[in-house]
Formats: C-alpha cells, structure tokens, sequence
C-alpha cells in the first residue's frame, strides 16, 4: 500500500512538472488581468495614452508540496512569474508599440518569453479600434535530472535517480530550446466608459521535439465597463471578465469587480470557476498605480493542512507617464525694410 501510494505521488510530479507533454507549456495566468491587459492582447499596445512601465510578481499555490518520491529527488516547483512591460503610443504609426519580457518557473519546466508588440489604431465612432499583432520568442527547458523513469516507479525508492533506462529521462540533463511563435489580437475602447478585446496566442504552435511538447492555441476574450454612481459619483463600480480556451478543449473563466473612490484607492472581489475567489486591492499614487491581489484555492489542492495550497499572492507596480513636447514660438524675422 506504502509502495502505492508513492507511485501515485510520482505520477502526480510528472503531471504537474512536465504537463507540457502533449498539450504545450501553457501561457501565463493573471488575477489583476484589468491592468495588465498587453500581456494578453497585443491591440492594446499604447491604449493608454501613455508611456506605460510595468513589473509584476506571482506566486501561485503557495505551500503546496508533494513528497520526493526518492531522497536525492527535488519536489516540483509550483508555479513562480515574473513580468516586465512596456508600451507606448507612436502618433507616427498611426498607434502603438509594446514590449514584454516574462519568466516563468512551474515544476520541473522553466521559459524565458520576449513579446514586441505593434498596435495599428483608428477612432471609430465613440471610441477607438485597433488591430494588433505580436512577435513571440521563448527559451524553454526541462530539467530531466529531477525526473523518474518509468521502470524506476515500481522499484527501490531509497535509490539514487540517475540510473533509469527510460529513455525520455536518460539523458539526465537540462535540455533548452529557443521557440519563435505569433499571436494577433483586436481591442475597443471607449476611454472612461467600457472596453472589449479578442486575441488568439500562438498562432504558429511552435514545438520543441528536444522537450516533447507543442505551445497550444489560447484564445483571449475580455470585457471590462466603468459605472458611476449616480447617488455618489465619487464611486466608480468597475466590472470585468475574461475567458479564456486552450485549444477549445479547456475553458477558464474569471469574473471581478472592483469599487474605486475618485480613483485613488479600490476594493474588490472576483471568482475563477472551479478554481477559487480572489480579493483585489490597490491605490494610485502620482502618475504610479499599485496593486494587489490573493486568490483562496477552492480546488482539492487547497486546504489548511501541511502540504496544500494556501492560496495565490500577486503584486504589480505601473507608472505612466506623457512626454509633451512644447511648441516653438514663432521665429522673429528682423528686417529694416519691413519697419518703415
């Protein structure tokens, strides 16, 4: 029974360290979507109005361990993002440019990702409308020393990992691939009133046959709408959902609302189904936006017992700001004939 259940958890690590097989090496997840809308959608490159810096950090499940099923073995890692961003409108491109650099660290797998952005935009009717496209460039890897074979499963699991035959693990080494891919997006907006955006994520599904897996297909739609409050216009309710499918197989859906007084501070709440609920709080301070957020698991893996996941901590700081260039005065043209 002892053996077993061992056996149960190793096939868990494998899952959970090396789910890439087969269907991809996933793109990334964020609470605080409604701020960070690039890393989703290229269109929305230079929306803002303004020059746009952003660094995000996420640690997910936090606590959430698995036995090593073998001494020398490392337990997979969960899921740790870090984000930069960048974007900014070019009135000479008629729109926008962007740029993201992620890192994400989920079990045994590690991707370093490079986005450029480029948004084309136009006003149409109330608001505007622009197109976007997007350049991928992502350095994946896989540390197979960290792996057990599968004829190590029903064995000694008091050995040293590092004699299995499977020839998936043999190597016993870390393997890295560079991947270039594409992704293409449309966003609306009226500034102020409410928004909505359509993306398609890895358009080329690039593989790795190094790593054994392909990046899915992951398509974006989002929504977000801005109401006063007639009785206190001080308060603004901000409702906003996104859903999202990875090749139309796995559907997720997230759905918030915040509550912002003359914005400078908010408050606010949203569920993930079958996932779990989230508190979202932040504050603007200048021309600087900080924000945070924690989800509570509500999946089998959450719980307050030693091992399982106590919930999800994100954080994000963004500052924008507007280089405006003053006009030249006019030039003074000195001439005598021109004074009688």
């Amino acid at each position: 029974m002892k053996i077993k259940i061992k056996k149960n958890i190793s096939i868990c690590l494998l899952i959970l360290g090396f789910s890439c097989v087969g269907y991809a090496q996933q793109e990334m997840m964020f609470t605080q979507y409604m701020f960070n809308r690039l890393a989703i959608n290229p269109a929305y490159a230079g929306a803002s109005g303004s020059m746009c810096a952003m660094v995000l950090y996420r640690n997910q499940w936090i606590g959430f361990k698995l036995d090593s099923p073998t001494p020398n073995q490392e337990s997979g890692k969960t899921p740790v993002d870090y984000l930069f961003s960048f974007d900014a409108p070019v009135k000479a491109l008629h729109g926008g440019l962007g740029f993201t650099l992620f890192s994400d660290q989920i079990g045994y797998n590690s991707m370093l990702r490079a986005d450029v952005d480029y948004a084309f935009r136009i006003y149409w009717g109330p608001g505007n409308l622009a197109a976007g496209i997007e350049a991928n460039i992502m350095s994946a890897g896989t540390d197979y020393t960290q792996l057990l074979g599968s004829d190590d499963l029903p064995g000694d699991y008091n050995m040293v990992v590092n004699n299995s035959s499977d020839p998936m693990v043999g190597a016993q080494e870390v393997e890295n691939e560079m991947l270039i891919d594409a992704s293409t997006g449309i966003y609306y907006q009226v500034p102020g009133t409410y928004y909505f955006g359509l993306s398609l994520k890895n358009i080329l599904a690039a593989h790795s046959d190094v790593l054994n897996y392909k990046n899915a297909r992951v398509l974006y739609l989002t929504g977000g709408y801005e109401y006063v409050l007639p009785s206190n216009p001080s308060f603004r309710l901000r409702p906003s959902a996104l859903v999202r499918t990875a090749d139309f197989s796995v559907f997720q859906i997230d759905v918030d609302c915040l509550l912002e007084y003359q914005n400078l501070f908010w408050l606010g709440a949203g569920y993930r189904f079958q996932d779990g609920v989230q508190v979202l709080a932040g504050a603007n301070w200048n021309k600087m936006k900080i924000g945070v957020s924690y989800d509570m698991t509500l999946s089998k893996i959450g719980g307050y017992k030693a091992g399982f996941s106590k919930g999800t901590l994100e954080a994000y700081l963004r500052y924008c700001f507007k280089i405006i260039i003053p006009p030249k005065n006019p030039s003074v043209y000195e001439n005598t004939r021109y004074l009688l």
